[in-house]
């Protein structure tokens, strides 16, 4: 049987980038490229890009203040950190895309990333 792969936890405080928090906690534990297996929490301002539809190499930047939930997932590679979410809005709204960046709101987000390599 094998051994399981290590998970490690990464809290993003109320109030701190997730990207960038995601970054640093991860070059501090020596993880250089990982899996970003889980992204759980909410955000109170973020910026989500989706791609043009007749253009794939156009990306769409959208800036959002307002509260939503977060769940996402991606990788770290060479220490920089790609997430893919989606984000729920009042009213049962959706947002979904690149994450570009994100503040957190006042709950403590949780990154569960999987080193690799």
């Amino acid at each position: 049987m094998e051994k399981a792969a290590e998970v490690l936890l990464i809290p993003i405080a109320p109030g701190e980038e997730v990207i960038g928090t995601i970054a640093l906690r991860a070059a501090e534990k020596g993880v250089k490229d990982g899996a970003v297996v889980s992204l759980i929490g909410m955000v109170l301002k973020c910026a989500v890009s989706t791609m043009e539809k007749d253009d794939a190499t156009n990306d769409i930047v959208v800036e959002y203040s307002e509260a939503l939930e977060l769940s996402g997932n991606g990788e770290i590679r060479d220490g920089k950190v790609h997430i893919h979410a989606v984000l729920g809005a009042e009213g049962n709204r959706a947002v979904s895309g690149h994450l570009h960046w994100a503040t957190t709101g006042n709950e403590t987000t949780n990154a569960y990333v999987v080193p690799l390599g």
